[in-house]
């Protein structure tokens, strides 16, 4: 995933929620400054940035992002899109972010799952070479491994930036449990389960994939992680509500950020057996 990291280049965290809540705070924000988010973002971005009570904007593209940003968040594959950022424009965010002095936090929790692209690390090689300075990338068990209710994950990457961390979390009383951190040490340790869940997402993702086009959805992105996002060109509400009457429960577009008023987002963490349900109730739909 990336170029050889140092003990003090990695701090456990509860999960990667709690560094997305957390890191502006954690980074003495203030109403004085702004984070930049993904046009379409899981909240907790934008909700983290409040919570220091500063300003946040979305960007599409890099030259979206301000003059004055203090921090900027990139999530690659996407929550909600699946969309994969290639190295290039890895590179041109984080140049953005060296220029403004501005740290560049890439939260990668579903970077083992790709289908139709291979997601990279912002701290892979080709990307950095071997020059951390300025970014983050922030990992999870909670999707390669199913172990969600664990809260284990961590930060790596920049030295100082990993310190700033370190020494306010302390004191916040932000540790991971010692059981926790040997049950993540025995997850890192082994790819087989990782394999075997990957395989069953991907199932699954067949199943509805193929239920959604033949209903006359279109799906966009979507090249890896756990979600499909899906336009059958109508308002998202819209869109719920027909779905709704079928059975099948998506999460409007807009939930992520206006870009997605005429999409919904359709998980693959349902057993088999409901995914395979909501295929059949789909089959004939238009």
């Amino acid at each position: 995933m990336s170029a050889e990291l140092n003990v003090d280049q990695v701090v456990p965290s509860i999960g990667s929620k709690e560094i997305v809540a957390w890191l502006p705070v954690v980074f003495g924000l203030n109403s004085n400054s702004t984070v930049a988010i993904p046009e379409l973002a899981y909240p907790t971005y934008a909700v983290g940035a409040l919570m220091a009570h500063a300003k946040y904007v979305t960007y599409k593209q890099v030259s979206d992002i301000p003059d004055n940003a203090d921090l900027i968040w990139v999530n690659s594959p996407s929550n909600p899109t699946g969309e994969v950022l290639t190295a290039d424009q890895l590179k041109e965010i984080i140049a953005r972010g060296r220029e403004l002095s501005a740290p560049v936090v890439s939260d990668e929790c579903y970077i083992e799952l790709g289908w139709e692209a291979q997601p990279i690390s912002i701290l892979d090689p080709r990307v950095c070479g071997t020059d951390f300075t300025g970014i983050l990338a922030v990992h999870s068990l909670s999707k390669r491994s199913n172990l969600a209710g664990y809260r284990s994950g961590a930060v790596l990457g920049d030295t100082k930036l990993i310190a700033d961390i370190v020494g306010l979390r302390k004191h916040a009383g932000m540790l991971v449990s010692t059981p926790v951190q040997l049950a993540t040490v025995a997850a890192l340790g082994d790819d087989a389960h990782v394999a075997v869940q990957k395989a069953k997402y991907a199932k699954r993702r067949d199943v509805l994939h193929t239920a959604l086009v033949s209903a006359g959805f279109k799906i966009e992105h979507s090249q890896a992680g756990l979600y499909l996002w899906a336009t059958k060109g109508a308002d998202c509400l819209e869109t719920v509500n027909w779905l709704a009457e079928k059975g099948i429960l998506a999460a409007p577009g807009d939930f992520y950020g206006p870009a997605g008023q005429r999409h919904v987002r359709l998980a693959l963490t349902a057993t088999d057996e409901r995914i395979a349900s909501a295929a059949a109730r789909l089959s004939g739909s238009k």
